[in-house]
């Protein structure tokens, strides 16, 4: 143990597969070049420190995880108290300073990038990952990523004893992302389990261009209520199919490209606007990836305003602002754009040729503010990154 760790830890960008990951779906996702900056040092006091450089504010728990909870000290607070379930008596006792340039609640997952910093940073401290137990049960990035999305849902993982997370009943999409990405490359997840399917090239001459609304999307209050009832709702689906098969322990995402007929359920009628979207944006998953491998710009274009439209119409997680964004984007001569992240909230994404994603960013902005001068917008260009890098 060297004493001194070192990450960047990048945002991610859900390009298609909106709300699928928790029941089993797909979803197509690349890291952006924004994240935060970790730098830990071990200590002997018994206390784990955080210091957030950005906004000058400091969080300090002791080794039970106990301490002050609130905002975005809770997720460490989840972090430090399910590491210590799952290893009791590792030693956690860390000095940790953050630096994020990653838009806070703006759909870009700053919440589980910090949730797997702040991991790393523990688990390097306790060596937790020379352990037989973890070797036998996380001997993967996959199998890594899917731990760390318990660790915010709450849900036990192989022998670790689940607990109740940061609150969210999401999947480990945003996980994936951040951990497995390469810079250049979109990849293709499928999930319960968490599995790469595809790994494609980015188009040549074509970037991501990203602008969040200022409408803030946070898990917490009303938004986290909201984002549980659309996870929810899949699990209600999920109890239905299995009233009717109680040994069909597939999720539903598996049960519908199996073609099992699910969609013949007797639900109500919340419950089939939920299916009706879940099961169109699966399959545009794999139409988008494809249509990506072809470099057919037109196609993800099509795709992506019908994700956007069933975000709308189906799912319900939009807001004005979002859908402002988006066509506003096309206005300026995107390719392709959705709205992306949790929802109630958040960014947009615009595919565009790189020679002119900056006056492109520009205009887009400049439009955005011109209907909502008030609101906090902000965007960066975000080809394909790397995912979690060790400093």
């Amino acid at each position: 143990m060297t004493g001194r760790w070192q990450w960047f830890v990048p945002g991610r960008l859900e390009i298609f597969g909106k709300h699928t990951d928790y029941a089993g779906g797909r979803s197509l996702v690349a890291a952006v070049p924004r994240g935060i900056a970790i730098a830990a040092v071990a200590s002997d006091d018994g206390l784990v420190v955080i210091e957030d450089a950005m906004v000058g504010q400091r969080a300090t728990f002791r080794s039970d995880g106990s301490g002050q909870a609130d905002g975005w000290r809770r997720y460490v607070a989840t972090v430090i108290r399910r590491l210590l379930r799952n290893f009791p008596g590792a030693n956690l006792s860390t000095r940790i300073e953050i630096s994020s340039t990653l838009p806070r609640a703006a759909g870009l997952s700053s919440s589980s990038a910090l949730v797997i910093a702040i991991a790393e940073a523990l688990i390097a401290r306790a060596e937790i990952e020379a352990s037989p137990l973890w070797q036998k049960t996380i001997p993967s990035l996959e199998t890594r990523a899917a731990y760390f999305g318990c660790i915010e849902n709450g849900a036990s993982y192989g022998p670790f004893e689940g607990d109740g997370g940061v609150g969210t009943h999401g999947g480990s999409e945003d996980h994936a992302a951040i951990l497995s990405s390469r810079a250049g490359w979109l990849q293709q997840f499928a999930f319960t389990p968490l599995r790469l399917e595809h790994a494609i090239a980015m188009p040549e001459a074509w970037t991501f261009v990203v602008a969040s609304t200022g409408v803030r999307a946070p898990k917490t209050g009303s938004a986290r209520a909201a984002y549980n009832r659309a996870s929810d709702a899949m699990v209600r689906v999920a109890r239905a199919w299995r009233s009717q098969y109680p040994d069909d322990q597939r999720p539903i995402g598996q049960l519908v490209r199996d073609g099992e007929s699910v969609a013949a359920l007797a639900l109500s009628d919340d419950l089939r606007v939920r299916l009706e979207h879940f099961i169109a944006e699966d399959a545009r998953v794999a139409l988008a990836t494809d249509a990506f491998a072809r470099g057919d710009v037109v196609e993800v274009g099509r795709l992506a305003q019908a994700s956007q439209r069933d975000a709308e119409r189906l799912l319900g997680n939009q807001v004005p602002q979002t859908g402002e964004m988006v066509a506003l984007a096309r206005d300026c001569g995107a390719a392709a754009a959705s709205g992306f992240g949790a929802g109630w909230g958040g960014s947009a994404w615009a595919l565009v040729p790189i020679a002119d994603a900056s006056a492109f960013l520009n205009e887009w902005l400049h439009a955005y503010r011109a209907r909502h001068p008030f609101l906090a917008s902000e965007g960066f260009i975000a080809p394909p990154s790397d995912g979690v890098r060790r400093l």
